[in-house]
């Protein structure tokens, strides 16, 4: 027999397609995606038909331009909720819910940002536009000023068990930079007076959120709401996941030290601890 197994080429050449639109930071043009797969305009055409057909891919009928469809979205979330970080985290957040009394919800790193990947809402709860597979803003919601803050190193400097550098670590660092550059752009040109304004004081809230082991909004991602993000390290001191916790002013105590926060915290740690993060 082969070292290796029969398969079908087709099905290996066609799944390029399909991995630079991932690796995109948007949507792509025919030539634009056919180019960077490595492939003519023609026999891409041909496999995005079929990939449409199942939804993996969805075009843009005024653009014409392609990106990933509902169904490699459900693939996507399918393979995050199955990792073990995620199921752990599943089954502690009815009763740390019980406990503080408001909606939460999981967040782990996707394609584009920190993506909402489960979602328990409160009986109390306040009515939000956010699904699961929503990829959260970096410098509005506390999800993203978290990961922000805590994917570009190691929570307190802690290395790699196995004393080697792990590639997708530094992957997902590298493509951090880039995204923030962008919002922060976006956010200049809103003149959003509550987010931070400049790369500087980008820096400096990032510094603020590490120094504090949690990140915190209010009335920021939405008006009359604030939230917490709680980061989740594995046993390597990486961001595994991140818990948050959202509601009404009505109801939600903002307070750094309150019955939100502090029962969020020790709800990470825990967790943590027991994906191996060496407690501090």
């Amino acid at each position: 027999m082969s070292a290796q197994r029969a398969g079908i080429q087709s099905v290996e050449v066609g799944f390029s397609l399909l991995q630079v639109l991932g690796a995109s930071p948007g949507p792509l043009m025919l030539r634009d995606l056919a180019s960077a797969a490595g492939m003519s305009a023609a026999k891409a055409h041909r496999y995005l038909v079929s990939f449409q057909r199942l939804e993996l891919v969805t075009q843009d009928a005024g653009s014409t331009r392609y990106d990933l469809g509902p169904a490699a979205l459900k693939l996507g979330l399918a393979s995050l909720s199955r990792l073990d970080s995620v199921k752990l985290a599943r089954q502690r957040m009815a009763p740390l819910m019980e406990q503080i009394g408001q909606t939460l919800a999981l967040a782990v790193w996707g394609n584009q940002g920190p993506t909402i990947v489960h979602w328990e809402e409160s009986p109390q709860a306040v009515t939000v536009n956010l699904r699961l597979g929503d990829v959260m803003p970096l410098l509005s919601s506390a999800t993203g000023l978290c990961f922000s803050a805590f994917m570009a190193q190691p929570a307190g400097g802690h290395k790699d068990t196995s004393g080697k550098s792990s590639k997708n670590s530094h992957q997902l660092h590298d493509r951090l930079p880039p995204l923030l550059k962008d919002e922060l752009a976006r956010m200049q040109k809103l003149a959003r007076k509550d987010v931070p304004k400049t790369m500087g004081e980008v820096t400096a809230v990032l510094d603020a959120v590490r120094r504090r082991g949690l990140a915190r909004v209010v009335d920021t991602l939405l008006p009359g709401v604030a939230g917490f993000c709680a980061p989740v390290f594995d046993a390597d001191g990486h961001l595994a996941l991140g818990i948050v916790a959202l509601g009404s002013l009505a109801t939600f105590d903002p307070a750094w030290d309150g019955a939100v926060a502090k029962p969020l915290m020790q709800a990470a740690r825990r967790l943590s601890s027991d994906l191996g993060y060496p407690a501090v």
